[in-house]
């Protein structure tokens, strides 16, 4: 089967075929793998290529469908994880070069752990920025990430190789991590699937108070598929929920009729949607409006910076990475993120405490707006796009433009992002569908509703584009 047959099946397919015996999981991955590897050049998306232990793996997967006994939902599926997701044995950089000298991980992260449980083959680790603190594909380590609908354009971040790659067809699905939007906006650039689950619905290490892990895929049923895996509860994240045994892709479908969603286009501050932007999400309102929702708009209750506690925690968060980083040059961390993070040295304990203060009066006051509505529709990025070697639309607050998405890492809500429409470059552009806290199902269902009434068809940049 050509990798372009292979794109265009849903995960669900492929396990049926494995199932039936039509498709070989090492042959699958094998295939995968060749594809990866002569794509990667373009894109720099994948590193720490594993294909022998992937194929090893596959091969006992393809044993267990000869026996009719699968392991899990993911057997024999070839996927990635993001470089800061601990596998043990594997490299964790963290997208900086100054930490090329530590020792391989110890131990395997939940997300990590649960695909491995699910028999999914992993075979290569994804790209980020340095710290995760870009929503950029830059890195000290890494270098540039591309994007393969457009080679001159970002991936965004920082979940960047994971976002490039699964677009190229590099995998089917992947596990990425949001800190302030480090999912859906690689997502939305690159034309996938995301979803930021509810905060303590998948565990991760180390245990988190902002940063979450969440799939990233080509369809929303592929990507509740993975969130049915990742959500596996594990002691070792306090943060996380105990196991609520849904199987987010088999409830997908739902009546739209009488919800109620907002439309939020102007957060009160910051970066304001340009046009391509504005009328995609007039586009996806009215796409659910005539599913039968009731669609209105949402207007925000913030009317100041209210991302500017939020970037000055990540500064502090920077630096105490930053202080910590084994000896190195000038070239051992980004330099953008050098210089960010070096503010955070100025500020006392006591600032600190003040800045998660106003961060709390944030997050209560946009929860308490989300009273009455089910749903909230809004651009996932204010721009469609931004060039491949720019840390963000600010070099001196490379998180400025993630005004849309940050926000909802504070309130812990689930907010998913689908693509709806291209620019006249066909770039992709995402919208985000955010919900009430743990209603994830419910999220996925609204962006499989925008995801089926969508008037684009996904011709995957298979053979990254000029």
């Amino acid at each position: 089967m050509s990798i372009v047959s292979l794109v265009d099946m849903s995960v669900g397919e492929l396990i049926g075929a494995y199932a039936a015996g039509d498709l070989s999981p090492v042959e699958v991955t094998r295939q995968i793998i060749e594809h990866s590897e002569a794509t990667n050049t373009a894109v720099n998306a994948l590193f720490s290529f594993r294909p022998e232990e992937a194929l090893e793996t596959a091969r006992a997967s393809e044993a267990r469908y000869r026996r009719g006994e699968p392991m899990g939902l993911l057997d024999g599926v070839p996927v990635t994880v993001k470089d800061s997701v601990s596998i043990k044995g594997w490299p964790n950089t963290h997208g900086i070069a100054a930490n090329r000298v530590l020792p391989m991980s110890n131990y395997n992260a939940p997300p990590a752990q649960a695909l491995m449980d699910s028999g999914a083959p992993i075979f290569a680790k994804t790209t980020m920025p340095d710290c995760g603190l870009l929503a950029s594909g830059i890195s000290s380590f890494h270098g540039i990430t591309r994007n393969p609908w457009g080679l001159s354009w970002n991936t965004g971040g920082s979940s960047s190789g994971a976002g490039a790659s699964v677009a190229a067809g590099m995998g089917f699905l992947s596990v990425g991590t949001d800190i302030a939007g480090s999912v859906r906006l690689p997502a939305a650039h690159c034309g996938l699937a995301s979803l930021k689950p509810t905060h303590g619905r998948v565990p991760h290490l180390p245990a988190d108070s902002m940063r979450m892990a969440g799939p990233m895929g080509r369809r929303v049923e592929d990507i509740a598929r993975m969130l049915t895996v990742l959500a596996s509860p594990d002691e070792r994240d306090t943060w996380s929920f105990p196991g609520d045994a849904i199987r987010y892709h088999e409830h997908l479908g739902r009546d739209l009729k009488g919800i109620r969603i907002g439309v939020l286009m102007d957060m009160g501050f910051g970066p304001k949607p340009e046009p391509a932007v504005r009328e995609a999400v007039e586009a996806a309102g009215h796409l659910l409006e005539s599913a039968g929702a009731i669609v209105e708009p949402f207007v925000s209750p913030l009317s100041y910076d209210a991302y500017a506690p939020i970037d000055r925690y990540l500064q502090v968060r920077g630096f105490v990475e930053y202080s910590d980083l084994p000896p190195h040059g000038d070239n051992g961390i980004n330099a953008y993120v050098r210089e960010w993070a070096l503010h955070g040295q100025q500020h006392s304990g006591v600032d600190v405490y003040r800045t998660l203060g106003e961060i709390a009066r944030m997050k209560a006051a946009l929860l308490a707006a989300f009273d009455g509505w089910d749903y909230v529709i809004a651009p996932t990025l204010p721009v469609v796009n931004f060039p491949a070697e720019e840390p963000g639309l600010s070099r001196e607050v490379p998180l400025a433009h993630t005004v849309f998405t940050a926000m909802f890492n504070q309130t812990g809500q689930p907010a998913s992002t689908v693509c709806t429409a291209f620019d006249d470059r066909h770039l992709p552009i995402g919208i985000q569908v955010i919900g009430h806290r743990c209603d994830d199902l419910g999220v996925l269902q609204v962006t499989k509703a925008l995801e089926d009434l969508r008037e684009v068809s996904m011709d995957w940049p298979l053979q990254p584009r000029a």
